[in-house]
Formats: structure tokens, sequence, C-alpha cells
């Protein structure tokens, strides 16, 4: 390792358009851009925390002109207004430079770059090792044995063979080759119809500019000749104009330049206000107060600690369990917390490796009898207020232990979910670091990853208790905090009305499960196979040969180099061979339509059919998913390990795997499907006349929609016409373009645009709430839904039109999808308190989007029926009626 100091000189100005068009439609929830802070401040991460330079600045250019524009008028002449949205971000970088405590190099009328050099050349002298951060090829000309150039955004390091790789001429000879082809970049001219290849065969041939001009006469190709001999001065000034400056008018003392200490606490507030969740972690956090984290391992201790929780009438928890799904655990330990000083863990389930059959539990931790036996009156207990993050699992493990947990009063992933929905991960790592500044210990930092990584049940209890502890702190101290954000936001009333009692119920619904007949998918997975078997054959046989299916490269090589079909599209790894390129193909052979036929049954078998069958709880009998609160933006819930929510519903293989779904004996399945809901929110919300009066006469929607569109009365309307309003009227919703429209319905653009223009000359009131919502979103940032819940949509002020339309379909779409998602939310918990409250055995099983799916006793059927349409249809009131459409049957394809 080099004894040299180090010195880091950064292109800033470059940088900042680099990250600028490198990074695409990143902004703050507010709407604010972000993607060139974001860019530059990586990059500077990357410099200062992974190479760790002993000196260090970043140089920009000058206000105004340089002394190359008293040499050449038009140098940097063409070059474009600086982006709308980049405007604004040029002060934040500034503060994040100011933050980072590096030091800033302006000269007047000296250009970066010539700054660069001029000090880089100096450093090298002085027996600096120097790197230049920048991707600019000018400064590739400044490469010694002491400089090299540093690109962060490839993370690569050129020297002088990495530069004749790149360029074909080493670094001294770099103006020379700009001098020849010129810089469209900075409008220097250059010699036209000289490009690189050339200029680098001239180079090498005659070496520098001077030398090619002398030999100009002597060139072969009379185009060559003559347009190095019509722009010989051009191609003078262009090298003197590329040619980088070896003095500074200003000394520079390289202890000036010394790497300091970064103001923390600025990065930290600048990452919060510009929510660089993801950065806020590699910044030194400032631990407010230390927080002392207690192992609890005796009966005497853990009884104080429920007396000191009684007292405090609250307590933050984290339970560990044996396995992340809470159906297949057991609890480990749980994290305790009621006040900012003190955290506690109380382990009962850790156990020694290599236990064999019979693990050994470890030292130091209760029995989980006594531990349970002493916790479980107080958990539940509905007196004392419980918090903790994503408190479903807790709610779940602790049922599994048969302890119910009373008091629920905060769940903060929940909370940070509805303050900003647009985040997909509300980790308890990731809302700690936006709230409160801290960052914790990881379950891969406790448990390990990869070959290393051990269960909870055999982690050290000392490790545990610093995890759970923290995670129970973080908890307590997350709750008041987000409550006052929340109030704020005028957000609490949805949080408490809606998403806080949701989450019993969603606990339920998980550990109900469904009951999955896996003889019934046996069989249908044989059965599969024998059909998969014979396509296999087949395509072969056409084919003309055997290869593997599943293998785009051996695929391709088959269709357009065997049978000679023509490419539709090229990718980065060779000619296409998806689901749109092998439907085009299939009008013309047999062999891309089996193909197709081969992918949709391999799927359904391998992720439905096959992979449910080892989802089944061995407990339980039962397939138990994780219904997602905190992940789309609309509100709406999502379904994961498995998507229960994605089983298909179209097709012969979709309905029987929906068969598989069945009631056990005794009991029936009853699905209840909101029908078209979004529609009659959306002509409530748009008090759209037309639209009021066909659902209060219990009209065909997309039969009355075609009869106004293609001006025909009902009875004339074909299933065609039928079809294309229904894209129409859905498609309206989501924001669908003519072009779109006209994809889905087979007719030409402005055939669709016509459809459209006649749709809103007949739904004003559909046209008016479009226009209002889109003004409103605007002005405000976010849409709302009917009970208040809230979606930033900052790609709604987009310069970019691509990015700004997409905001706009979400704009319209939010208020109508999202107060969907709330609708049958409230239905969800009213149905639940009433199941409750008459004792019935009735289970909700599933909720998927619309549909509410229970499993009820043969006895009940009546009264469930009666319970779930009356909530469902009456759950608000609206400009026009609700319906339900209800079915039963021994199995969920028969219900539905």
């Amino acid at each position: 390792m080099s004894d040299k100091k180090t010195l880091y000189l950064i292109d800033g100005h470059s940088y900042i358009y680099r990250a600028f068009f490198a990074i695409r439609n990143l902004s703050t929830s507010k709407g604010f851009p972000t993607n060139a802070v974001h860019g530059f401040t990586a990059m500077l991460m990357k410099v200062v925390g992974e190479k760790k330079p002993d000196y260090l600045a970043v140089c920009f250019d000058p206000k105004g002109p340089t002394t190359r524009h008293t040499m050449y008028e038009e140098y940097k002449a063409t070059r474009p207004m600086m982006p709308e949205a980049l405007i604004p971000q040029i002060p934040y970088i500034q503060k994040v430079v100011a933050a980072f405590n590096i030091p800033v190099l302006v000269i007047d009328k000296m250009e970066a770059d010539d700054v660069i050099a001029a000090l880089s050349r100096k450093a090298s002298k002085e027996g600096f090792d120097v790197t230049i951060v920048s991707g600019d090829k000018d400064l590739f000309q400044l490469i010694d044995g002491n400089i090299k150039i540093y690109d962060t955004m490839k993370d690569e390091m050129y020297g002088r063979e990495q530069c004749i790789e790149k360029f074909g001429v080493p670094p001294e000879k770099i103006p020379d080759l700009l001098g020849l082809t010129g810089d469209t970049s900075d409008n220097i001219p250059g010699v036209p119809g000289i490009g690189p290849k050339t200029a680098v065969q001239l180079i090498t041939e005659y070496g520098s500019v001077e030398e090619v001009l002398a030999n100009a006469e002597k060139i072969a190709k009379p185009k060559l000749r003559e347009s190095l001999t019509a722009h010989a001065e051009e191609a003078r000034l262009s090298k003197k104009l590329v040619q980088l400056m070896d003095f500074l008018p200003e000394p520079v003392e390289m202890e000036s330049l010394l790497r300091r200490e970064q103001h923390s606490r600025e990065l930290i507030d600048l990452f919060k206000e510009l929510e660089f969740t993801a950065l806020l972690k590699y910044v030194s956090h400032e631990e407010k107060h230390e927080c002392e984290f207690i192992t609890v391992r005796t009966e005497a201790a853990l009884k104080k600690l429920v007396a000191e929780i009684r007292k405090a009438g609250a307590v933050a928890i984290d339970t560990e369990a044996s396995n992340p799904l809470p159906m297949w655990g057991e609890p480990v330990g749980i994290g305790l917390c009621i006040d900012a000083d003190k955290s506690y863990y109380v382990p009962f389930g850790h156990e020694i490796a290599g236990g064999g059959l019979f693990p050994l539990q470890a030292e130091g931790q209760l029995d989980a009898r006594t531990a349970l036996g002493l916790l479980g009156p107080l958990l539940e207990d509905s007196g004392i207020k419980k918090y903790g993050h994503n408190i479903k699992t807790d709610i779940i493990t602790l049922a599994g232990a048969g302890i119910k947990l009373a008091g629920v009063s905060f769940d903060t992933m929940v909370g940070s979910y509805l303050l900003n929905p647009g985040r997909t991960n509300h980790n308890i790592e990731n809302v700690a670091l936006e709230h409160l500044s801290h960052k914790k210990m990881t379950m891969g930092e406790a448990v390990g990853t990869g070959q290393k990584q051990v269960g909870f049940t055999l982690l050290d209890i000392e490790t545990a208790t610093r995890y759970s502890a923290e995670n129970a702190w973080i908890s307590w101290q997350l709750s008041g905090l987000l409550t006052e954000r929340l109030r704020q936001e005028e957000l609490l009333g949805l949080f408490t009305e809606i998403e806080l009692p949701l989450i019993f119920v969603l606990a339920d619904i998980e550990a109900n499960g469904f009951f999955v007949d896996g003889e019934y998918l046996a069989g249908m997975g044989k059965e599969l196979e024998i059909t998969l078997e014979g396509i296999v054959s087949r395509i072969f046989m056409l084919a003309g040969e055997e290869f593997n299916i599943n293998s785009p490269k051996q695929l391709a090589s088959v269709l357009f180099e065997k049978l000679n079909l023509p490419p539709v599209k090229k990718t980065k790894s060779g000619y296409s061979t998806d689901e749109e390129v092998l439907t085009t193909l299939a009008a013309s052979h047999e062999l891309p339509a089996e193909i197709l036929n081969y992918r949709e049954l391999f799927k359904l078998k391998s992720t439905y059919v096959d992979a449910l069958q080892r989802l089944v709880n061995p407990r339980t009998g039962r397939v138990h998913t994780t219904l997602n609160q905190a992940v789309t933006a609309t509100g709406r819930l999502s379904s994961s390990e498995p998507n229960l929510q994605n089983i298909p519903i179209r097709g012969e293989i979709g309905r029987r795997i929906r068969k598989a779904f069945a009631a056990e004996r005794g009991n029936l399945i009853v699905s209840a499907d909101y029908s078209q809901i979004e529609l009659r929110i959306m002509a409530h919300l748009a008090r759209d006349e037309s639209f009021i009066e066909s659902f209060k006469n219990d009209e065909d929607i997309h039969t009355r929609t075609a009869a106004e569109i293609f001006g025909l009365p009902p009875d004339r309307v074909t299933q065609d016409m039928r079809r294309s309003a229904k894209a129409i009227n859905f498609g309206i919703i989501y924001g669908l373009s003519a072009f779109g429209l006209s994809g889905q319905i087979g007719v030409h653009p402005r055939e669709a645009q016509k459809y459209i223009d006649a749709y809103f000359s007949r739904h004003i009131g559909v046209k008016k709430f479009i226009e209002n919502t889109l003004v409103e979103v605007r002005e405000k940032g976010y849409a709302t839904t009917i009970f208040g819940r809230k979606r930033p949509i900052p790609e709604i002020l987009s310069g970019n039109k691509t990015v700004a339309s997409q905001g706009e379909r979400i704009a319209v779409n939010t208020p109508i999808q999202g107060s969907a998602a709330d609708i049958i939310k409230v239905a969800m918990i009213n149905i639940a308190h009433i199941f409750r409250q008459e004792g019935l055995k009735t289970r909700m099983v599933l909720q998927v989007h619309d549909e509410l799916v229970f499993e009820a006793p043969e006895s009940e059927l009546d009264r469930v029926r009666e319970i779930v349409r009356g909530e469902m249809e009456g759950v608000i009131r609206l400009e026009v009626p609700i319906k339900v459409d209800m079915g039963s049957g021994p199995d969920w394809g028969e219900a539905h």
C-alpha cells in the first residue's frame, strides 16, 4: 500500500448533470425533484466513505464567461438551458457539499476542468497520488504516473493503459484527438467528416494535429484531404480549446484541502427533508441519549417489570418467534419498553445448537410456562395500552401460545404507511431512520446471512436482547411521534377507525387459513404433467429437434435460425421470445402457439398446483397467507407467502385450481363480491346523472354506455359493442388513452378517440370530475379518498410528459380505487364484529380486493348471507346503490 498522500478532485458541474440524467423520476412525497441531489450525494458518499482521501475538493464552474469564450465566441453556445427540474436542486447540492464539510473551489473566469488540471499537476509534482472524479473525456489528458481518473457511476479507475484502451490514444494525445473530432457538447468544431476511428488512425500515423495538417496533401482519400485543408484553422483552434491550463491565478494551499469531519446533524436533517431514507443509515448518528437494554432472566425480575408496566399503563412490545411466518413458529422471547431510558427482553425459548431431536434450552432464561404465565394476564389486559411495529405478527404469534393480545393502541408500521403510502417498505429499520434518525441493528446483523444465518431460537441471548429490546424501544419512541404526525395530517381518524381495528380482522383471517384439498391438487398435478409431456413431444416434433424449452436462447435459435421465422424485437441478450413476440409469430407457425400453451400450463402447475401442496401448514392442514396492510399506495391489501389474491379465475385450469380451496366437512364456502364498485364510486364522486340513473334502475351499465356511444337502442347493442363500452367505462378510471383503447378493442386510434369523445359528451359529470380532480391534485400535491386517505402524487408536477401523464392517471384513479379499498375494509371490520357478537363459528378466510370469502357451517349460511350482504351494501351511503353478488358452495370455484 502506497505511503503517498491522496488527493481527490471532484468535477462538480459534470457530476450534477450526469446524476440528473442518470436517475429519472425521483422526488419527495410532496413532488420536489431530487434525482440530481441523490445521485450527487451518492457519489460523495462513495468517495468519502470508501476511498477516504487525505485531501479533497469539489470544483465548480464560475458564473459568466471564461477565458475560452474570449478565444472562441461560440464556445458552448449550443448547450441547452439548464433543465427546469434541475434548477431548484442546485442549492440543495451546495448544502450537501457544505454538510459533508468538503472544500469548494470556484475561480473567476476559470473552468472547473482547468482548476482541476492545474491543481492535480501541482499535487503530482509534490508527490501526491491524485484521483480526478469525473467522466469528462477532456480530463483524460491529465493522466500520468500519479494522476488517475475515477468514474464512480461505472466504478472504474483509469490510468494510462485504460485511457489507450478507451480512446485509442495515450493521455497526452487526447487534445489532438478532440482537435480533429471536435466536441459537440462544448460546440468545439473539429474537422467535419472526421470521427474517432479516423482521428485515431491519423494521430497514430502522424503523431499530432500539427503533423496531420502538415502532411494533409499526402492523404489518399480526397474528401478527407480536402476537409483537413479547408478546416485546418478549426483543427488548431479546437486543440487549443481542449488543452487544459497549467496555472492558477489564485494560489491554493494544499493544507486547506485536508479532509474534514462531516456535519452529521446537518446531513441527517437534509436527508430527512429530501426523504433519502436509504442514505440515512450511512451517516453517523448522534444518539440523543443512551438506552439500556436489559435481559430479564429471573421470575422475580419479571414480576417487578410486570408491576412497573401496570403502573405505567402502556407498553411497547416485540414478540420474537422461531419462524418469521407467525403461523409456522412459536414465541422465543418478548421485548418490552415503558420509557425512553430502559428497554427489556424476556427470553424463554432460546436453545443451544447441536441438541439434535431433543434441543437443549439455553441457560440464563425463564422457562416458557413461567414467563408466559406472568406476561399473559398483562398482555390480555385491555386497560394496558400496547404499541408495536407490525403488531399483527405479535397477535398471531401470541395467539399460538394461548394469549389473546388486547389493548392494541398503535402500530408504527401502519402509522408510517398512512403518512407516506408511496413507500413500499415500512420496516422498522427504515421507519426508525426516517423519524428518529436512529440506525438500529438489522435482523441480518443479528442472525447472520447466507450460510452463516441461524434461527432466532439459536441466537445468543445477549444479541437477542439488543435486537428485540431495541425494537420495543423504537416502537415506544415512535408511537407518540407518529400519533402527532397523523393528527397534523388529519389522518388520525382513518388510523383509529379503520386501520387499527382492521389489524385484528387480518390477524384472524391469517390464523383461520384456507383449507386446500391436497389430494385433489396431487391428482391435478399428475394430469397436467401428462398434458405437458404431450405438448413437449409436439414442440420437439415441430422444431425437428429436442432443446430446453425454458431457455430463451435455445428457443430463439430454433425459431429464428432453424425455422427462419422473422425476429420481432431485439434485447441486449439477443432476439426476444416473450409473449408478445410469440403471439405475433403464432399467426404464421404452429410452434410459437404450442410454446405459449406450454408456458401457461407450466406456470399454473409450478406456481399453484405444485407449490400450494407444499404450503399447507402441518399443524392446521390449511394454507395461511399474509395480508399486507402497508404495501400498496392506494390502500388496497396485498397478499404474500403465498399470494392467494393471484389465484387464476379465468380459464378451465384456473377454475379447477379454485376448486381445491374447499370447505371442511359440514361447512360451505361463501363468496361476496362487490358489483362494479369502482364505477359506482365514480358515479358518486362525479355526480354523473346518466350513471346515477342507470345504477338506480339496476340497468346493465355497459349496455347503456354502448347504446349512448353508438347511438342505438339498448336492445340493438351487440356483445362486441358492449365489450367496447366496458373497456371505456373501466378505462376512464385508469386514464386509458385512445391508443390504449384501440389496442384493447381492435380499432384505429382515431375511431377509439371518437368513442371517448362520445362518452364524455354524454357523461359531463365524469369529465368535470376528472378536470377538477387534476386541478386539486396539482394544487395540493395529493389525492384523497372518501374516507380521507391521502396519496401524494409528485409525478403530476413532473416536467417529463410521460411521468406527468402517469401522475394524472394516478390522480383520477386514487379517489376511486382508494375509496373502494376503504369501503371493503370498513365492511370487514363490521362483519367481524357482528360474528363475534353473535358467537358465530363462520370464519373470514380471505379478501381479494372487492371480494370477501368465508367458510361457514351450513346451519349458519342464511344468517351469514344476511349479515354479509347487509354490512357490505350498507357500509356507506352513496348517490347510487351498492350491490353485492353472493354465492356459496363446497369450494371457492363453485361459490364465486
